[in-house]
């Protein structure tokens, strides 16, 4: 049977160069067949997921050879990190991968929410020629807003200055004397959600974050503010934010992530027709660069684990 179990896709040259080592299975199809997927974890010693796949309960029981999971991405909320330390199963996120990926996400979501100029082109093809309309707003000037001050946070930071933003934060885990901080202030959720025109989300899902941005936040913040999550559903209150949207209380949102993954056409009713909206299904550290850097880190990480328990 096989040792290295990956059940979401991964870069196949990385997946290659695991088998050249180890018996793999590698079969995206796996996080959608959970009880084939605990028949397969029996015998091995290894397991390779991404953001779907849950990694606890009835699945973690059936490894009863795990050794280790290898996370391709940071987010650690579908894993039972407690049960696997228990059973001195090691867990491997591809910290700082994707980092750029993110980055890049943000400051584009950012640009197309303020700048409106791209969501015209029916228009415009048609011989509307809506120019007035499609009148938009500059990065530069503006605030930029975030909740979390970590590595992803900080490229956030990097590409919002260098297009003539301000940077302002919120992190309670961060010394206010780390050198961290640098140029960007550090402020309270109540000062970040009244001062900055773009605010975007670097915290993991936990019982402290849960719907942090709620129709409270929303409505300190500014009327023509935009809020962008590329973290994890359930920072955003989902119906409080569609809600904002809809009554145009703030200027725009993009979420990668929702409260409901993968998000059901019931659930995304809410958004249905909304202006000045982004939804992308979770994509915002999945370029194909990224891909190739996440999933060689975990591969290397992965095939010294068991190298070393041989």
């Amino acid at each position: 049977m096989a040792e290295i179990i990956v059940t979401e896709f991964m870069d196949e040259a990385a997946v290659e160069r695991m088998a050249a080592y180890h018996d793999c299975i590698y079969d995206p199809a796996l996080v959608d067949n959970p009880d084939g997927l605990a028949e397969l974890v029996v015998d091995a010693r290894a397991l390779v997921v991404r953001n779907r796949t849950q990694v606890r309960g009835a699945l973690l029981a059936a490894g009863k050879n795990l050794q280790c999971v290898g996370r391709l991405g940071v987010g650690l909320d579908n894993i039972d990190v407690a049960a696997c330390q228990a059973r001195d199963i090691d867990v491997y996120p591809a910290t700082g991968a994707n980092d750029l990926s993110v980055a890049e996400y943000v400051i584009t979501a950012a640009q197309i929410l303020l700048r409106r100029a791209y969501y015209g082109s029916a228009s415009v093809i048609a011989g509307e020629w809506p120019r007035q309309s499609m009148i938009g707003r500059e990065l530069s000037g503006k605030v930029m807003g975030l909740i979390g001050y970590g590595s992803i946070a900080r490229e956030v930071a990097t590409r919002a200055k260098a297009l003539g933003m301000t940077n302002v934060a919120y992190d309670p885990y961060l010394p206010a004397n780390d050198p961290a901080w640098g140029e960007t202030a550090n402020m309270s959720v109540a000062q970040l959600a009244a001062t900055a025109d773009v605010i975007s989300l670097h915290v993991p899902l936990t019982d402290s974050t849960r719907h942090l941005v709620n129709s409270e936040f929303l409505t300190a913040m500014k009327p023509d503010a935009i809020v962008i999550n590329a973290a994890r559903g359930g920072v955003v209150d989902d119906a409080a934010l569609a809600g904002a949207l809809a009554d145009y209380q703030i200027g725009g949102a993009a979420l990668d992530v929702f409260e409901v993954e993968p998000l059901t056409a019931q659930a995304g009713k809410k958004f249905a027709s909304l202006e000045n909206f982004i939804a992308t299904p979770h994509i915002a550290g999945v370029t194909s660069e990224s891909n190739i850097r996440v999933s060689h880190l975990i591969a290397d990480k992965v095939l010294e684990k068991l190298t070393l328990t041989s």
